[in-house]
């Protein structure tokens, strides 16, 4: 099996500190099995592959919708969220063909731009067959939503269908609510009834003051559904306060997903990034879907969190688009550092600035394994 010696100006495991010149070999299949701290003094060798940026982990999407990707564009920005919701509603309707197209082409972008396993929120089972061909490791949340009690037992039906379908194809799948605002009392005990104590769950979360407006004690339900899973992976966050990322950070199995180009796509609004890193270590990073960020780019929802806090480490902004995602979505038993044993794909980072530590706004990703 064929071993290839891979070294750059550092190395970002997300596993320890940046080795600077550190090497990590890589077997023919992507397993890494060994990683080398050279110090800095990496001798010139025919075998070793150099590259003149940093190498990361792959990256690990936490949130985002591929069956909307056919809505690249369709809705204008800044019109804030209860606008978003109705015009998805309204356009989301197209052909499977046509949807089919835009969820390959979303796959092969994502792909392209470093992303190794994603946690995909669907209504549809029209993503399966994508999702089974792809290199990506995708955790499918059968999203379920709807306020009239009279539709709660249809809805669910709809969401373990798509259950059914990704399982019948080997994918990781878990009904999951939409949001607290958005299920009526029947179909959240429902909901209730599928989560297990393994269970990973996704919750959209306190993404606008109009959300906040449609539902009471956001604190208290969020701690109620982290009781009865593995994970719960709250998204979005752009409103949540100090007080309410304490009483659910609390729970100890809370997770924090940051889509900051969706949310300033939307209403315009960054989330709290700097608050909740005073508060929780567990923040990870979506991208959210096309018909509210221009690109489904991890680097780039990286890039803004930079922006926006400038006090963040490029080494902690890492950590959170690689292995913080893998644990929040329970695999990082293979993804999201790199450490012998694992897979998690190796990506170039270039250009980057080597002085300053910090991810340059030119900044791309190039995949090497």
């Amino acid at each position: 099996m064929t071993v290839r010696r891979i070294s750059a100006q550092y190395l970002f495991t997300s596993a320890g500190r940046p080795l600077r010149r550190g090497i990590v070999t890589v077997a023919g299949d992507g397993t890494v099995t060994g990683v080398e701290d050279t110090g800095g003094s990496l001798r010139e060798s025919a075998s070793t592959e150099f590259y003149n940026g940093v190498i990361i982990p792959g990256f690990v999407n936490c949130h985002s919708h591929l069956e909307l990707s056919h809505m690249r564009g369709l809705i204008p920005a800044g019109g804030g969220l209860s606008d978003f919701i109705v015009s998805v509603r309204d356009r989301r309707e197209a052909s499977d063909d046509e949807i089919m197209a835009a969820v390959r082409a979303a796959d092969i972008e994502m792909r392209s731009g470093g992303v190794v396993a994603c946690g995909d929120i669907s209504n549809s089972p029209v993503t399966a067959v994508t999702k089974s061909k792809s290199p990506i490791r995708y955790i499918t949340f059968a999203e379920v939503f709807g306020l009239d009690p009279a539709v709660a037992e249809v809805r669910m039906r709809g969401a373990l269908e798509v259950c059914e379908e990704m399982r019948r194809r080997s994918l990781q799948a878990q009904v999951t609510p939409h949001s607290l605002y958005s299920v009526s009392a029947p179909l959240s005990e429902m909901i209730r009834e599928q989560i297990s104590p393994d269970s990973v769950i996704s919750l959209h979360f306190l993404e606008s003051d109009d959300e906040r407006k449609m539902a009471q004690g956001h604190a208290d339900a969020a701690l109620g559904l982290s009781r009865l899973a593995s994970r719960l992976l709250l998204v979005h966050n752009t409103v949540i306060t100090r007080e309410e990322a304490l009483k659910v950070a609390s729970a100890g199995n809370t997770w924090f997903c940051l889509c900051p180009s969706s949310n300033m796509y939307i209403s315009g609004k960054m989330p709290p990034a700097a608050m909740l890193r005073e508060l929780t270590g567990k923040i990870a990073v979506g991208t959210d879907s096309l018909a509210s960020t221009c690109r489904l780019s991890m680097i780039s929802e990286l890039l803004l969190l930079q922006e926006a806090v400038p006090g963040i480490p490029a080494e902690e902004l890492i950590r959170w688009g690689t292995i913080n995602g893998a644990m929040a979505l329970k695999c990082d038993d293979i993804l999201g550092s790199i450490e012998p044993g694992k897979r998690p794909g190796l990506l170039l980072v270039e250009p980057f600035d080597l002085q300053n530590m910090r991810l340059l706004p030119e900044s791309r990703v190039r995949r090497l394994v």
